[in-house]
């Protein structure tokens, strides 16, 4: 009987050692996951500094970049206004100027044949420059009304300016290279297109005298 209860002794002492033993494995168990998932964590943190970091140096770039840009358009508006003041010097200043409209010199729609009406004006033109005398630079330009297409209107304003180009030079002898056309169809109104009065002022050559 006595061997009995040592016997039982024994296995209670054997018991409670092996759940002893077992709740301290539990316990280094879950400290080392502990510990791994600290780790986890502490590496995402890292990551997403390192991302804020990436992102700030990205915005502190875009915000250099920006004002590079802004500066240099700066600078083009500058260089685009210094070659328009080169081309307006180069140009020469502008003494006369004198416009054929359809008002005056009756441009039949869809015709760049000078009227009567029309060389009178030219004549006066030349006139002007005979008494000015002096060297001169004569741009012609051609103008047309909205009506057709632009491609045809872009053709006949370039027709008329050389019609009336033609004429400077076959009756005054005024030399080519002093003279230049140039249409600009129906881009450059001066009236209402929308009117039969507009549309005749529009349809119209323009001639500028520069010395």
């Amino acid at each position: 009987m006595k061997k009995n209860k040592g016997v039982l002794l024994l296995g209670i002492v054997i018991l409670v050692a092996s759940i002893s033993s077992s709740g301290c494995l539990t316990k280094k168990y879950m400290h080392g996951e502990i510990a791994v998932l600290d780790e986890k964590v502490e590496g995402v943190e890292n990551t997403v500094e390192e991302n804020q970091k990436r992102i700030k140096e990205h915005d502190e770039r875009l915000t250099t970049l920006g004002s590079i840009i802004t500066e240099h358009e700066s600078q083009f508006s500058k260089v685009d206004s210094k070659i328009e003041e080169v081309k307006r010097y180069a140009q020469g200043r502008l003494i006369l100027k004198e416009v054929l409209s359809n008002n005056e010199a009756k441009f039949k729609i869809d015709s760049y044949e000078l009227s009567a009406e029309a060389t009178a004006i030219l004549d006066k033109v030349v006139e002007s420059l005979v008494a000015e005398d002096r060297g001169v630079y004569i741009e012609i330009q051609g103008h047309t009304d909205t009506t057709g297409p632009e491609s045809w209107n872009l053709l006949l304003g370039k027709k008329r300016a050389e019609a009336a180009m033609e004429y400077l030079y076959k009756t005054y002898h005024i030399p080519l290279y002093r003279m230049e056309v140039i249409s600009f169809g129906s881009s450059a109104p001066v009236a209402d297109n929308s009117t039969r009065q507009g549309r005749a002022q529009n349809r119209r050559v323009e001639i500028l005298v520069f010395e």
